[in-house]
């Protein structure tokens, strides 16, 4: 994948520029990261709370 504009300079770039622009990509990938951050903060929340009541015993 090549510059996409004819002058291969980064002066002419007025907007966003990754893969994925205009497409559904950057949605789904937020929407991965997204239930990628629920699941560790659920996975960290349950193991402080097992080590928690472990500890009041």
């Amino acid at each position: 994948m090549g510059f996409p504009y004819d002058t291969a300079d980064w002066a002419v770039v007025d907007g966003a520029m990754f893969m994925g622009w205009g497409g559904s990509a950057p949605g789904i990938y937020t929407l991965i990261a997204a239930i990628i951050c629920v699941a560790v903060l659920w996975m960290g929340n349950s193991s402080e709370k097992a080590k928690y009541e472990d500890a009041e015993k």
